[in-house]
């Protein structure tokens, strides 16, 4: 049986892109033109983006919610980047476009159930 396009998870590497900076994040979207969504790692994000000091996660986080573009942040341990980002992972449990999940499995479940 094909997978339908709904079961498709897009990956950061699938599109050949990454976020090191604030020049990648419109590359990131414009790729992500009919996809259902983004399965991102922490390990795909530059450092500048895990500093919340920055605003480069506020301003990424901002751009998906614009485009009404689901996406499951794969943190297994958020408190490793401080607590403010801890928080922040706390604050989006139930965010209709935004997750922070534990691990890969339970990112793919969440972007799959997306309407």
């Amino acid at each position: 049986m094909e997978p339908q396009q709904s079961d498709k998870v897009t990956i950061l590497p699938d599109l050949g892109l990454h976020l090191r900076d604030a020049a990648d994040i419109s590359d990131v979207i414009g790729a992500l033109y009919g996809q259902p969504g983004l399965l991102l790692h922490d390990t795909d994000l530059g450092p500048d983006f895990l500093n919340l000091r920055t605003g480069l996660l506020g301003e990424l986080f901002q751009k998906f919610v614009n485009y009404r573009l689901p996406v499951a942040v794969v943190v297994p341990d958020p408190a490793r980047y401080g607590e403010r980002f801890a928080e922040l992972a706390r604050e989006h449990a139930r965010h209709p476009l935004i997750r922070f999940v534990p691990d890969e499995a339970a990112g793919r479940a969440w972007l799959r159930g997306q309407p």
